[in-house]
Protein backbone atom coordinates (compact mmCIF):
# COMPACT_ATOMS: atom_id res chain seq x y z
CA UNK A 1 0.00 0.00 0.00
CA UNK A 2 1.07 3.52 -0.78
CA UNK A 3 1.18 6.10 1.65
CA UNK A 4 0.32 9.83 0.66
CA UNK A 5 0.25 13.25 2.63
CA UNK A 6 -1.57 15.86 0.73
CA UNK A 7 -0.73 19.48 1.27
CA UNK A 8 -2.92 21.97 -0.40
CA UNK A 9 -4.73 24.69 1.29
CA UNK A 10 -7.67 24.47 -1.08
CA UNK A 11 -10.34 22.48 0.99
CA UNK A 12 -12.24 21.27 -2.54
CA UNK A 13 -9.08 20.98 -4.37
CA UNK A 14 -7.62 19.01 -1.27
CA UNK A 15 -10.69 16.72 -0.95
CA UNK A 16 -10.95 16.08 -4.59
CA UNK A 17 -7.08 14.88 -4.51
CA UNK A 18 -8.12 12.72 -1.51
CA UNK A 19 -11.01 11.36 -3.15
CA UNK A 20 -9.19 10.27 -6.32
CA UNK A 21 -6.18 8.92 -4.51
CA UNK A 22 -8.35 6.60 -2.30
CA UNK A 23 -10.10 4.72 -5.05
CA UNK A 24 -7.23 3.31 -6.04
CA UNK A 25 -6.51 -0.05 -4.12
CA UNK A 26 -2.95 0.68 -3.82
CA UNK A 27 -2.84 4.16 -2.59
CA UNK A 28 -4.14 5.36 0.92
CA UNK A 29 -4.15 9.05 2.28
CA UNK A 30 -2.33 9.10 5.49
CA UNK A 31 -2.94 13.05 6.19
CA UNK A 32 -4.04 16.08 4.74
CA UNK A 33 -1.95 19.55 5.40
CA UNK A 34 -3.76 22.92 4.86
CA UNK A 35 -0.15 24.72 4.76
CA UNK A 36 3.50 24.21 4.71
CA UNK A 37 4.78 24.27 8.70
CA UNK A 38 1.57 21.40 8.70
CA UNK A 39 3.24 19.78 5.47
CA UNK A 40 6.59 19.24 7.03
CA UNK A 41 5.59 18.28 10.27
CA UNK A 42 3.11 15.62 9.14
CA UNK A 43 6.15 14.30 7.01
CA UNK A 44 8.04 13.84 9.72
CA UNK A 45 5.62 12.11 12.08
CA UNK A 46 3.94 10.37 9.27
CA UNK A 47 6.76 9.31 6.93
CA UNK A 48 4.88 8.94 4.05
CA UNK A 49 5.73 7.17 0.73
CA UNK A 50 4.74 9.92 -1.49
CA UNK A 51 4.11 13.84 -0.49
CA UNK A 52 1.96 15.84 -3.08
CA UNK A 53 2.26 19.42 -2.61
CA UNK A 54 0.88 22.60 -3.88
CA UNK A 55 3.56 25.67 -4.49
CA UNK A 56 0.87 28.57 -3.32
CA UNK A 57 0.71 27.62 0.58
CA UNK A 58 0.33 29.79 3.65
CA UNK A 59 3.15 30.17 5.89
CA UNK A 60 5.86 28.22 4.27
CA UNK A 61 5.16 27.86 0.35
CA UNK A 62 5.76 25.08 -1.81
CA UNK A 63 8.99 25.49 -3.20
CA UNK A 64 10.87 25.85 0.71
CA UNK A 65 8.79 22.69 1.33
CA UNK A 66 9.87 20.51 -1.17
CA UNK A 67 13.65 21.50 -0.03
CA UNK A 68 13.37 20.85 3.43
CA UNK A 69 11.40 17.78 2.64
CA UNK A 70 14.12 16.71 0.34
CA UNK A 71 17.04 17.15 2.74
CA UNK A 72 15.44 16.14 5.99
CA UNK A 73 12.92 13.54 5.01
CA UNK A 74 14.42 11.30 2.15
CA UNK A 75 12.24 8.64 2.68
CA UNK A 76 8.97 10.68 1.72
CA UNK A 77 9.14 11.31 -2.69
CA UNK A 78 7.52 14.79 -3.64
CA UNK A 79 5.21 15.27 -6.35
CA UNK A 80 4.48 18.74 -6.81
CA UNK A 81 0.98 19.30 -8.59
CA UNK A 82 0.20 22.72 -9.52
CA UNK A 83 -1.58 25.09 -11.48
CA UNK A 84 1.15 27.05 -12.29
CA UNK A 85 2.96 26.75 -15.90
CA UNK A 86 5.92 28.47 -15.83
CA UNK A 87 9.11 26.97 -16.36
CA UNK A 88 11.01 28.54 -13.61
CA UNK A 89 8.77 26.54 -11.25
CA UNK A 90 9.37 23.56 -12.92
CA UNK A 91 13.48 24.28 -12.64
CA UNK A 92 13.11 25.54 -9.20
CA UNK A 93 11.28 22.81 -8.34
CA UNK A 94 13.15 19.73 -9.80
CA UNK A 95 16.09 21.67 -8.26
CA UNK A 96 14.95 21.65 -4.96
CA UNK A 97 14.36 18.08 -4.58
CA UNK A 98 10.82 17.63 -6.20
CA UNK A 99 10.69 14.23 -7.83
CA UNK A 100 7.73 14.75 -10.06
CA UNK A 101 5.29 17.84 -11.43
CA UNK A 102 2.14 17.96 -12.62
CA UNK A 103 -0.73 20.82 -13.24
CA UNK A 104 -3.65 20.19 -12.02
CA UNK A 105 -5.59 20.26 -15.04
CA UNK A 106 -3.85 16.66 -16.09
CA UNK A 107 -5.97 13.96 -15.92
CA UNK A 108 -6.51 11.91 -12.56
CA UNK A 109 -5.04 8.73 -14.87
CA UNK A 110 -2.01 11.03 -14.55
CA UNK A 111 -1.67 11.72 -10.91
CA UNK A 112 -2.18 8.16 -9.71
CA UNK A 113 0.59 6.83 -12.55
CA UNK A 114 3.00 9.97 -11.09
CA UNK A 115 2.41 8.67 -7.65
CA UNK A 116 3.02 4.64 -7.97
CA UNK A 117 6.21 6.03 -10.13
CA UNK A 118 7.77 8.03 -7.44
CA UNK A 119 6.34 5.39 -4.78
CA UNK A 120 8.93 2.73 -6.33
CA UNK A 121 11.98 5.49 -7.24
CA UNK A 122 11.34 6.85 -10.26
CA UNK A 123 10.35 10.21 -11.93
CA UNK A 124 7.34 11.33 -13.34
CA UNK A 125 6.63 14.80 -15.42
CA UNK A 126 3.68 15.83 -17.28
CA UNK A 127 3.87 16.90 -20.64
CA UNK A 128 4.60 20.40 -19.73
CA UNK A 129 6.74 19.69 -17.14
CA UNK A 130 8.92 17.28 -19.57
CA UNK A 131 9.18 19.83 -22.18
CA UNK A 132 10.09 22.62 -20.11
CA UNK A 133 13.09 19.63 -18.81
CA UNK A 134 13.93 18.84 -22.05
CA UNK A 135 15.01 22.54 -23.29
CA UNK A 136 16.81 23.01 -19.74
CA UNK A 137 19.00 19.70 -21.04
CA UNK A 138 19.65 21.63 -24.72
CA UNK A 139 20.17 24.84 -23.31
CA UNK A 140 22.01 24.19 -20.39
CA UNK A 141 23.62 27.44 -19.88
CA UNK A 142 20.54 29.22 -19.94
CA UNK A 143 20.58 30.05 -15.94
CA UNK A 144 17.27 30.83 -14.09
CA UNK A 145 18.01 32.52 -10.44
CA UNK A 146 17.36 30.72 -7.06
CA UNK A 147 14.55 33.38 -6.17
CA UNK A 148 15.97 32.51 -2.52
CA UNK A 149 19.47 33.76 -3.42
CA UNK A 150 22.10 32.62 -0.77
CA UNK A 151 19.51 32.91 2.33
CA UNK A 152 20.05 30.51 4.96
CA UNK A 153 17.18 28.14 5.63
CA UNK A 154 16.35 30.22 8.97
CA UNK A 155 16.71 33.07 6.50
CA UNK A 156 14.19 31.83 4.58
CA UNK A 157 11.88 31.30 7.42
CA UNK A 158 12.25 34.82 8.56
CA UNK A 159 11.63 35.83 5.00
CA UNK A 160 8.22 33.70 5.10
CA UNK A 161 7.02 35.52 8.11
CA UNK A 162 8.06 39.01 7.21
CA UNK A 163 5.94 38.84 3.99
CA UNK A 164 3.14 37.64 5.57
CA UNK A 165 3.51 40.36 7.91
CA UNK A 166 4.77 39.12 11.26
CA UNK A 167 6.27 41.92 13.21
CA UNK A 168 10.02 41.41 14.69
CA UNK A 169 8.49 39.99 18.35
CA UNK A 170 6.08 37.91 16.45
CA UNK A 171 9.21 35.93 14.69
CA UNK A 172 10.94 35.83 17.80
CA UNK A 173 7.77 34.23 19.64
CA UNK A 174 6.95 31.63 16.53
CA UNK A 175 10.81 30.64 15.81
CA UNK A 176 11.44 30.87 19.60
CA UNK A 177 14.57 33.35 19.08
CA UNK A 178 15.26 36.53 20.65
CA UNK A 179 13.83 40.04 19.79
CA UNK A 180 17.21 40.90 18.72
CA UNK A 181 18.18 37.75 16.90
CA UNK A 182 15.10 37.87 14.76
CA UNK A 183 15.87 41.62 14.07
CA UNK A 184 19.28 40.56 12.99
CA UNK A 185 17.76 38.05 10.80
CA UNK A 186 15.47 40.19 9.15
CA UNK A 187 18.61 42.34 8.58
CA UNK A 188 20.22 39.81 7.05
CA UNK A 189 17.28 38.97 4.65
CA UNK A 190 17.16 42.26 3.63
CA UNK A 191 21.19 43.13 2.72
CA UNK A 192 21.29 39.62 0.75
CA UNK A 193 18.26 40.34 -1.25
CA UNK A 194 19.60 44.05 -1.68
CA UNK A 195 15.89 45.42 -0.15
CA UNK A 196 15.47 48.41 2.09
CA UNK A 197 11.90 47.59 3.68
CA UNK A 198 9.42 44.99 4.11
CA UNK A 199 6.94 46.77 1.50
CA UNK A 200 9.99 46.26 -0.93
CA UNK A 201 10.79 42.53 0.39
CA UNK A 202 6.79 41.71 -0.29
CA UNK A 203 6.75 43.20 -3.72
CA UNK A 204 10.27 40.74 -4.64
CA UNK A 205 8.48 38.02 -3.24
CA UNK A 206 5.34 38.95 -5.51
CA UNK A 207 7.05 39.25 -8.37
CA UNK A 208 9.40 35.97 -7.95
CA UNK A 209 5.89 34.08 -7.14
CA UNK A 210 6.84 33.11 -3.45
CA UNK A 211 3.73 35.08 -2.13
CA UNK A 212 1.93 32.59 0.36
Amino acid sequence: MISVLVADDHDIVRQGLVSIIEQADDCKVVGQAIDGVEALALLEQLAPNVLVVDISMPKINGLEVVRQASLRFKQSQILVLTMHEEEEYVIHMVRAGASGYLVKSSASQHLLSAIRQLAIGKTYYGQFASQVLAEQYRNPNENLDDPYKNLTEREREVFHLVISGASTKDIARVLDISVKTAENHRGKVLEKLKMHNSIELVRYAAKKGLLD
